[in-house]
């Protein structure tokens, strides 16, 4: 395999098979070997064989991953933890939870862009088709019947032959549109690249911050769950975030309430970390003595909540591009039908 990170989906399938492996007492070695023997993918397989090896060779498993190369930076660290504190299990069950609400949230958000995506294009190329290629015909017909288009059609024709002129141009700016979108949804470099960029400038607000908190929250449940300190989670969970300077300064100031000891629901909710009905739920969590419960259900919660926003949103991006295409293509039809049916009545 190749020296690049693999996908969400595949590090989320791995950790869950090493932790179900664990959980039945089967130990690192054993277990890399079973995987092997049931690995279909030729790719894939020669890495379990590398990290087997590595393993065999008296490596710990998280410096094993590391040397492979293929799995992200928080794997091995999260690995690590778990080797340290002795909850190698929790935390291999964590990585999974983690990396299989990544994939599932950005399953969604490539389907709910994708086919508003597309239906804008098919929108826009009926309307092109209409203003160059209908109208002319229509204005052949006025002619021949002695009359002329006037007013907002005329308007429309020359709107439409200015099309025309510059169609050329035209279908090479929707070309390099369409091709940079594929770029961007079959690079996951370009990818991350543009996310990243739009985090930094739109992730204060709106659903980008809430997209941007509830991947915080995973990350800090998925720190809690393999051993860490609440300090050291939520370190890690920063390094999770590409967040705005705004964002980035909330949660460094956050840091310093818990490194003073501050309790964390409290620290959370005076720096709006999280919103009050979470830190409510963290509280009661920490009195009882189940923080990283509680944060795994907060984090499960606020996942929830970002999916059916998306889902809300794309439900009315759809309907107003259908709507406003079909407005604008009905006052085409009409500034146009209209003076024609004049013309034939008068004519009758």
């Amino acid at each position: 395999m190749s020296k690049q990170t693999v996908s969400n989906e595949y590090v989320s399938a791995f950790c869950l098979e090493m932790s179900l492996l664990l959980h039945a007492g089967i130990g690192i070695e054993d277990g890399l070997y079973l995987l092997i023997e049931d690995e279909k993918d030729k790719k894939s397989k020669k890495m379990l064989e590398q990290l087997a090896d590595l393993v065999t060779e008296g490596k710990p498993f998280s410096e094993a991953v590391r040397e492979v190369g293929t799995f992200p930076k928080y794997v091995g660290d999260m690995i690590e933890t778990g080797e340290e504190t002795g909850r190698l299990e929790q935390s291999f069950q964590a990585l999974a939870d983690y990396y299989d609400r990544q994939q599932q949230l950005m399953s969604q958000i490539r389907s709910a862009l994708l086919y508003p995506f597309i239906l804008m294009i098919l929108m826009l190329v009926i309307l092109v088709v209409l203003l160059v290629k209908v109208l002319p015909i229509f204005n052949q017909v006025y002619e021949q019947l002695g009359g002329t288009m006037g007013g907002t059609a005329k308007l429309l024709l020359r709107f439409g032959d200015w099309l025309g002129s510059i169609m050329p141009v035209l279908c090479g700016i929707i070309f390099v549109i369409v091709l940079v979108a594929a770029v961007i949804a079959c690079s996951k470099r370009a990818r991350g690249f543009f996310v990243k960029l739009y985090k930094k400038v739109f992730g204060g607000h709106g659903i980008v911050r809430r997209m941007g908190e509830a991947r915080f929250a995973s990350a800090m449940a998925m720190g809690m769950m393999s051993g860490l300190n609440t300090e050291d989670a939520f370190r890690t969970a920063m390094l999770f975030q590409d967040v705005n300077q705004k964002t980035k300064k909330r949660y460094e100031k956050c840091l310093e309430m818990l490194e003073v000891g501050e309790p964390m629901a409290k620290s959370f909710r005076e720096n709006e970390v999280l919103e009050a009905s979470f830190c409510r739920i963290l509280d009661l969590g920490a009195k009882s003595g189940t923080s990283d419960t509680a944060m795994a259900e907060i984090s499960r919660r606020m996942d929830d909540r970002v999916q059916l926003e998306i889902a809300r949103k794309v439900g009315k991006i759809e309907p107003t591009i259908v709507i406003i295409t079909s407005i604008l293509v009905g006052i085409v039809l009409i500034t146009v039908m209209l003076p024609l049916i004049h013309i034939m009545s008068s004519i009758g």
